[in-house]
């Protein structure tokens, strides 16, 4: 069974190694140790270790081979970079194994998975052993008709749908002049409606856009009583808009009327944030108050006043579900206020600056953003439903505005002192997936259009951009939390 070259092997290793010697002279009955492969011999006789080709990727193996546990895991920053061009050659070592070693691999998406979950401890050997074959029925014989060198598989894995490559223009598709848009950051003077109506706060007036038409009408002028607009907010409907001003009273317009059709009062200083809540507006002026008013019957139903902020509130933003009230200010504080208490139910102190930017996530439910002023230039995410505080993010400079993409769980930023731009984040790992810039000043102000594709910012160089930076389809990965009562009917 053995050849002859084995067995002098064998008997010349016997004889040099004392113990092997000594042990058979002990125990002949013990079996000679066994030098050659510990596989079954097959029917062609070979006893070797012989590498197999048939599915290795040697390259990969080589480097997950653990030398000290090698750095095992290559960054994600370096693999996103990296993501076309490893995508590329996954696609032509497919391509190789289907022509070269009859793979039959028909499409790459389970290529790229299986390169995901493997680890540097999967796999310690550089080489896969198997006993030679001479069947090659595992190769793909194309059809003799077929005008392709290629076989039926490679031909398959070459029409397999390859997910499109987004690209976020760097420039923007529109500029408009805006004279006398204030370069103040407590102000929000920039909101756009659900009926395509862009409302824009210039000194003492207001003007509105239409994107359908990119007709410009001036809604109301503060001029005669010596005010000028602080704010501007629509309601959910698009027939409403709130004009804050530096006085302190609020003004209720009728688009579609074009006529006020109330007057807010009850602030002692400028009103610099506005939010609805269905018919319910909330207030915030530099006098520290929130105030909540009905404008169907503001005499009617009595105000409510929200005390806690020492400082100027210069950030408002309702949930999605409208239940809770977000709040920042001056005074490095974000509060959280629901429908029913007049003292807040949660308190952030980690900010070191004004909190004007502030964003509730349409798509993770109690997960909101803010960003912190000049000497802070973080987004912090908070869990709301725990009250714990979650990611935080550097930006390198001032944070002014945030928004959250309806279709992605995608978030942009804009920026003041002193990088002046503006950024689209991925959420949750926090990687940016664009950076825009072209204001000259700090960008205050941002919208976003009611298709969520597009956003408006505004700054003190008295221009308004548009950038195109979201996906209008709605991400198929998107998770639906069973926590989340408020995405079903029961």
């Amino acid at each position: 069974m053995f050849s002859p070259d084995n067995e002098k092997r064998l008997l010349r290793q016997t004889n040099t190694d004392p113990y092997l010697a000594s042990s058979h002279r002990m125990d002949c009955s013990l079996p000679p140790p066994i030098f050659y492969s510990p596989t079954k011999l097959t029917n062609n006789g070979f006893d070797r270790f012989i590498p197999t080709r048939l599915g290795n990727n040697w390259q990969t193996t080589f480097s997950m081979i653990s030398e000290s546990n090698r750095s095992s895991v290559v960054s994600k920053k370096t693999r996103e970079n990296n993501g076309e061009a490893n995508r590329d050659g996954i696609a032509y070592s497919c391509l190789l194994k289907n022509e070269l070693l009859g793979a039959s691999i028909e499409d790459v998406k389970g290529q790229c998975e299986e390169r995901r979950i493997l680890s540097p401890l999967a796999s310690k050997n550089l080489f896969k052993y198997t006993s030679p074959t001479k069947d090659r029925s595992m190769l793909d014989q194309s059809s003799p008709y077929s005008l392709s060198p290629l076989s039926a598989k490679s031909q398959k894995l070459l029409r397999s749908p390859r997910k499109a490559t987004r690209k976020i223009s760097r420039i923007p598709f529109k500029v408009l002049d805006a004279p006398e848009l204030q370069d103040d950051f407590y102000l929000n003077l920039v909101d756009w409606s659900s009926q395509n109506v862009l409302s824009v706060g210039l000194g003492s007036c207001v003007y509105l856009w239409s994107a359908c038409t990119s007709q410009v009408t001036r809604l109301c002028d503060l001029t005669g009583d010596g005010n000028s607009v602080t704010s501007v907010a629509w309601n959910e409907r698009g027939n409403l808009v709130a004009v804050g001003t530096h006085l302190g009273y609020i003004q209720i317009w009728d688009v579609l009327a074009n006529k006020q059709v109330n007057k807010l009062q009850g602030h002692s200083a400028r009103v610099g944030a506005l939010a609805w809540n269905g018919e319910v507006l909330s207030s915030g002026s530099r006098d520290r108050l929130i105030l909540q008013r009905d404008v169907r019957t503001p005499c009617v139903v009595g105000e409510r006043k929200l005390v806690a902020h020492r400082q100027e509130v210069c950030g408002l933003k309702w949930s999605p579900d409208n239940q809770y009230l977000a709040s920042g200010g001056n005074d490095n504080r974000l509060y959280v206020w629901n429908l029913h208490s007049l003292s807040p139910v949660q308190t952030y102190t980690e900010h070191l600056a004004a909190v004007k930017a502030i964003a509730w996530s349409p798509h993770h439910h109690g997960l909101l953003a803010s960003g912190g002023g000049t000497a802070d230039r973080c987004i912090r995410f908070w869990n709301t439903l725990t009250g714990q505080p979650m990611q935080c993010v550097d930006t390198g400079s001032q944070v002014c505005n945030l928004a959250w993409s309806k279709h992605s769980s995608e978030l942009v930023s804009t920026h003041g002192y002193s990088q002046n731009q503006i950024l689209v984040w991925k959420y949750p790992s926090l990687t940016q997936v664009a950076k825009l810039t072209g204001h000259s000043y700090r960008v205050l102000y941002l919208a976003m259009s009611p298709d969520g594709e597009a956003i408006v910012t505004g700054a003190g160089d008295e221009t308004l951009r548009f950038w195109n930076v979201f996906s209008k389809a709605r991400s198929q990965k998107e998770n639906k939390s069973v926590l989340n009562l408020f995405t079903s009917i029961r």
